[in-house]
C-alpha cells in the first residue's frame, strides 16, 4: 500500500448501536490506518463503550453538537499536520476487505483531491446507496443526483459503473480528502449545520482547479438515513436551505435571474408536497426560503470571496428535472454524457 498517511475519521453523535454494528468492518479492512472517532458531544453510552471495547481508537471529544460540518472542522484541527489525508466516514457504513488501497492508489494523480468508493445500501446490497451511489453531479439548476441514483430512483448495480469517473461531488458517507486541500479551503461550511456541506466544499476544490472522482474499485455498504430518515422534515429543510446557501455561494453566471428560477421551481415542489398531503414538507421548504432571506448577505460576502476562483467546475450542462420527468430517463447511462463538462 501507498505510504500515504491515512486518517479513518468516523464522526458520531449518540450512535452507540452504530459503532457496535459497523466498527469491527472498519478495524478490519483498514490496514492499519489510524481510526478516529470524532464525538460530537453524544449523551448516550458511545464513548463508554469505545473505550471497553476499542480502546486503540483514538477519542476526539467536541464540547458541541455543531451538525456534520463543523463537528467534522472542529476534529480535524486536532490532526491538523499528521496526516496526508482523511477518510472521512458515516457512523453506519459497512466496508470491505481491501476498501482503502484503490481511493489511495487514485491520489497518484495529484490533481485528483478527493475520491470516494461505490456505495450500495447495507439493506438491499444489490442496489445504490441514496447518498452517493456512485459519485455525484450536480445539474445546471444545482439539483444533486448521482451515477446509479436521480431523485428516489436507485438503480441495482450490475456493475454497468465499475469503472472510475471524474465526478461534481464525492460523498460525506465515505470521502478521502487530501488534508491540505480540507485546511487550505477552511473545510466544511459550518453554516449548512449538516447536509449538501460536501459538496458545497467539492464545487469550492474544483474552482482552485482540483479534480474529484469516484473509484467503485473500492465497495462500501451504507444503511443510510441514520441520523436523519430521508424523508424527514428536517432533512426537507436542510437540504432546501442549503442547495440555495450553495447556489449563492458558487454560481458563477448572473446570480439573480438563476436564483428566482430555482426558488420558482422550489415553490413547484412545495405545490406538489402540498397536493400529496405533505403539509409539513410545504411548510419546511417555505422556512428554507426564509432562511435564504436572513442569510442571504452572509452567502453573498462568501460568494464575493469566492470571486478570485475563476475555475468551473464539472457538471451536467442541462436540467435534470427536464430529463427525469418530461423526457423520462430515469438512469444516469440514460443521460446525454454530452451533457457532463
Amino acid at each position: 500500500m501507498s505510504e500515504l498517511k491515512v486518517a479513518v475519521v468516523i464522526l458520531n453523535f449518540n450512535g452507540r448501536k452504530h459503532l457496535e454494528t459497523y466498527l469491527p468492518s472498519v478495524l478490519n479492512y483498514s490496514e492499519n490506518q489510524t481510526i478516529v472517532i470524532a464525538d460530537n458531544a453524544s449523551t448516550d453510552e458511545s464513548i463508554d463503550f469505545l473505550k471497553k471495547y476499542y480502546p486503540q481508537i483514538r477519542i476526539i471529544q467536541n464540547t458541541e453538537n455543531h451538525g456534520f460540518a463543523k463537528g467534522y472542522n472542529d476534529a480535524l484541527e486536532h490532526l491538523k499536520g499528521e496526516f496526508d489525508a482523511y477518510l472521512l466516514l458515516n457512523s453506519d457504513v459497512e466496508v470491505t476487505e481491501n476498501w482503502l488501497a484503490p481511493l489511495i492508489r487514485t491520489f497518484e494523480d495529484e490533481k485528483i483531491v478527493a475520491v470516494q468508493p461505490k456505495i450500495l445500501s447495507y439493506l438491499q446490497k444489490e442496489n445504490f446507496e441514496h447518498a452517493g451511489a456512485c459519485g455525484g453531479h450536480i445539474d445546471s439548476n444545482y439539483f444533486p443526483f448521482c451515477r446509479g441514483r436521480i431523485f428516489d430512483h436507485l438503480e441495482q448495480d450490475l456493475q454497468q459503473y465499475n469503472h472510475p469517473q471524474q465526478v461534481t461531488w464525492t460523498s460525506g458517507a465515505a470521502m478521502l480528502i487530501r488534508s491540505k486541500a480540507f485546511h487550505d479551503a477552511d473545510g466544511f461550511d459550518a453554516d449548512f449545520f449538516a447536509h449538501m456541506e460536501e459538496i458545497d466544499l467539492c464545487l469550492r476544490l474544483q474552482r482552485k482547479g482540483f479534480q474529484l472522482v469516484c473509484n467503485p474499485e473500492s465497495v462500501v455498504y451504507h444503511l443510510g438515513g441514520g441520523t436523519l430518515a430521508y424523508n424527514s422534515p428536517n432533512k426537507i429543510y436542510l437540504n432546501f436551505r442549503n442547495n440555495l446557501f450553495m447556489l449563492v455561494k458558487n454560481h458563477q453566471g448572473l446570480l439573480f435571474p438563476k436564483l428566482f428560477f430555482r426558488m420558482t421551481l422550489d415553490g413547484i415542489a412545495a405545490v406538489k408536497f402540498l397536493t400529496e398531503g405533505n403539509f409539513l414538507f410545504t411548510w419546511k421548504v417555505f422556512l428554507a426560503h426564509l432562511a435564504l432571506y436572513r442569510n442571504f448577505g452572509k452567502m453573498y460576502r462568501k460568494r464575493l470571496d469566492l470571486k478570485t476562483d475563476k475555475t468551473t467546475f464539472f457538471k451536467y450542462n442541462g436540467s435534470i428535472l427536464w430529463a427525469y420527468f418530461i423526457q423520462k430517463n430515469k438512469t444516469y447511462s440514460s443521460l446525454n454524457q454530452r451533457k457532463f463538462k
